[in-house]
């Protein structure tokens, strides 16, 4: 039985040998993933001396083909791990580690994002008050009130007066951490200032070819919401500078709930629209005039237009990571064109992949590259299921033919919105139910419409003669915010999940990689994978008690498992995260005054008492309830320090720990009770440096 399966398995995999080469980036990928979820930071030897020794014995072995295929795959899995290690390296910056402040911070301005009535502003500090200039972040990220200085522009020199905070950390274990992106793009503090900043007279501007952009990018901005204001200008700002400031929140949230949120974000779509755009127009151009399409290569050529569209186009909207990926991505497309190779193929997405990872590993984390990459492989996968029956289609007549074309966008969408719907469920706790209806009429509409007037404002824009464009191109994103708008109200058109595991999203990209990656029939095989990974956000029990690091706010979970809040207006930015992750729309809230909530929890003037299981868990408020909250628990939570109030050995969390930990994640079982901290969680990385000492004063609000 056993020889039959190992002979069918070594036939399988003999007659998918020109698949193999597809696996290396996912095992490349895997090495990537090893090193972020490793619980402290690794010697920095450990991943480059690995590669090497992988490497020598891959060339000591290359005669032989199993060992052969087994080190190329290690040697993968290692290159990704040095790779990622050597990323961390090298975005080493300063990282304030407490509140800081009012000082007075002066710096170069990188980055203006205006947000209704305030203004996201990044600095490069030239000096902030208290702080040695060997103490300085590469970037600080302030928020600031009322309209700033017309001469508030990137490279100039402003100077503000500010509170500043550590980047702030999950709100609960297993939560996103704003504080390993912030290290990654240099940013070591983030704040909030108390008035419009102050350009300094006579400051020299920086100079410095992304500054240059940047500066042109807030200009045509300015210009472009001067012709269209409003959300209609505010999304066709996103569509053409990548400026998201701006849009209410009711729009905003009508696109996400819609299924179109991925519009806002410059990626694939924009940049494929524009190359295409930009290729088709100068081929059917050229092939106007038959002196030209005759003698020349004008496919090419158009191939080259394009592609030297590319970095300008790049930088104009912002050079974010999803968007050096798509352009790279469609670079190698045209790259494949020029040299007479297939554009679209797996292998191309596999190159595109290795080449993002290899420049920024993190990206590995983000939803934008696990939804657009998951997308893409699908629908490639896709259409080469869907070529095979390209022959039989093309016998027959016209007809027939634009229902397949109909057809076939249907299609595309199915593919493009089950692919990412798992990767959404994972990070933003939410799916919509009807984003297909949404994209049906809203991409067309972008395709045909508003890609092609964008085009045309970046050549008008030189001249002063924008709004001949952006008027016609307001109309079409009018359409589009009213697709929003109808789609997001129908009923159930987002439906909250509970938060999946890691191990659940493992699952559903193994399965959607087999699935797609193979060519023969096991890779059926990856279904049985995505159903296991899809079904285990109802597999994992969530916390029952959840305490912010700050102490402002506690969450428990009743027998039903509906979380109830200590506070409707405290923490609010913890709780609502903690409520979108369990799949709850709303929470009630509990008061401490009331001496009698139910039969799992009790509470007075100075403490609460949560009862599950058999198990009693104390919440102590006030100093008078230690001496009896110390004895006869389980497990004592409390908000004020304990110090010597209890006996040495009492299972016991106190603020300092909160303060130290961050979030707390209670888990209340018959066999015990389990905690763990967001630092426990983190483990210790660059990070997530924790605070030690406990004779220090403790701020308020730490971790706002």
């Amino acid at each position: 039985m056993l020889g039959a399966l190992w002979r069918w398995l070594g036939a399988t995999l003999a007659a998918e040998r020109d698949r193999w080469a597809l696996w290396l980036p996912v095992a490349f990928g895997g090495g990537i993933g090893l090193y972020f979820a490793l619980p402290s930071e690794p010697p920095l030897w450990l991943g480059p001396g690995a590669t090497l020794v992988l490497v020598v014995a891959l060339l000591a072995l290359r005669q032989r083909p199993l060992p052969r295929l087994l080190l190329t795959a290690a040697l993968a899995v290692s290159a990704g791990l040095a790779v990622a290690e050597l990323r961390t390296r090298a975005a080493a910056a300063p990282v304030l580690l407490e509140r800081h402040g009012p000082a007075e911070l002066r710096g170069v301005i990188e980055r203006l994002e205006p947000d209704g009535k305030t203004t996201r502003v990044t600095l490069a500090p030239l000096a902030i008050e208290g702080l040695a200039p060997e103490a300085l972040p590469r970037r600080v990220r302030v928020r600031v009130p009322g309209e700033l200085p017309a001469e508030a522009r990137p490279g100039a020199v402003m100077t503000l007066r500010a509170t500043l905070l550590p980047p702030p950390g999950p709100a609960l274990p297993g939560g996103y951490d704003f504080a390993r992106e912030a290290w990654f793009r240099g940013l070591g503090a983030v704040g909030y200032a108390f008035q419009p900043g102050q350009v300094q007279p006579g400051a020299p501007a920086a100079s410095g070819w992304q500054l240059w952009w940047s500066g042109l990018r807030q200009d045509w901005s300015r210009r472009l919401r001067t012709v269209l204001p409003g959300d209609r200008g505010a999304v066709a700002d996103a569509l053409v500078t990548g400026e998201r400031g701006g849009l209410s929140p009711a729009m905003e949230q009508a696109y996400r709930d819609s299924g179109l949120a991925h519009l806002l974000s410059i990626s694939g779509l924009h940049v494929g629209l524009l190359a295409g755009l930009i290729f088709v127009g100068l081929r059917g151009g050229l092939a106007l005039v038959p002196a030209v399409a005759l003698r020349w290569p004008i496919k090419k050529w158009a191939a080259g237009a394009a592609l030297l569209a590319m970095p300008p186009y790049l930088w104009l909207v912002g050079a974010s990571i999803p968007t050096q990926r798509a352009c790279l991505m469609v670079g190698l497309v045209l790259l494949a064109v020029l040299l007479d190779r297939r554009a679209l193929s797996l292998r191309l997405v596999a190159w595109a992949a290795v080449l993002v990872l290899a420049l920024a590993p993190e990206a590995l984390l983000t939803p934008s590259f696990q939804m657009s990459f998951g997308a893409v492989t699908a629908l490639i996968a896709g259409y080469e299921f869907w070529s095979r029956r390209s022959i039989e289609r093309a016998e027959r007549g016209w007809p027939w033919r634009i229902l397949a074309y109909l057809g076939g966008v249907l299609l595309s969408s199915l593919i493009a919105s089950t692919a990412t719907a798992p990767f959404a469920a994972f990070h933003f706790d939410r799916l919509t139910l009807f984003g297909l209806a949404a994209n049906l009429v809203a991409v067309p509409v972008t395709g045909f419409w508003i890609m092609p007037l964008a085009l045309l404002t970046y050549l008008l824009m030189p001249v002063g003669l924008e709004a001949w464009a952006l008027v016609p191109l307001g109309w079409g994103v009018e359409a589009v915010n009213r697709v929003a708008v109808e789609v997001a109200s129908w009923p159930g058109a987002a439906l909250p999940v509970p938060a999946m595991p890691v191990w659940g999203l493992l699952l559903v990209a193994l399965g959607g990689l087999w699935l797609c990656l193979w060519s023969r029939s096991w890779r059926l095989a990856g279904i049985a994978l995505l159903l296991a990974g899809a079904a285990s956000p109802w597999l994992v029990r969530p916390p029952d008690i959840l305490v912010s690091g700050d102490a402002k706010v506690i969450a428990l979970a009743d027998p039903d498992g509906r979380l109830w809040l200590s506070s409707g207006r405290a923490g609010r930015f913890s709780s609502e995260e903690w409520l979108q992750r369990r799949g709850q729309v709303e929470a009630s809230v509990w008061w401490r005054e009331e001496a009698e909530v139910s039969a799992w929890l009790a509470c007075d003037a100075t403490g609460c008492l949560y009862r599950r299981e058999g198990r009693a868990v104390a919440l102590a408020f006030d100093g008078d309830a230690l001496l009896e909250d110390c004895w006869g628990n389980d497990l004592l939570v409390a908000l004020l320090p304990i110090r010597r109030a209890c006996p040495p050995g009492t299972a016991a969390r106190d603020r300092f720990d909160l303060w130290r930990e961050g979030t707390l994640a209670v888990w209340v079982e018959a066999a015990g009770i389990r905690t763990l901290s967001v630092a426990q969680w983190r483990g210790e990385r660059p990070w997530s440096p924790r605070r030690t000492g406990e004779t220090v004063a403790l701020p308020e609000g730490d971790d706002d």
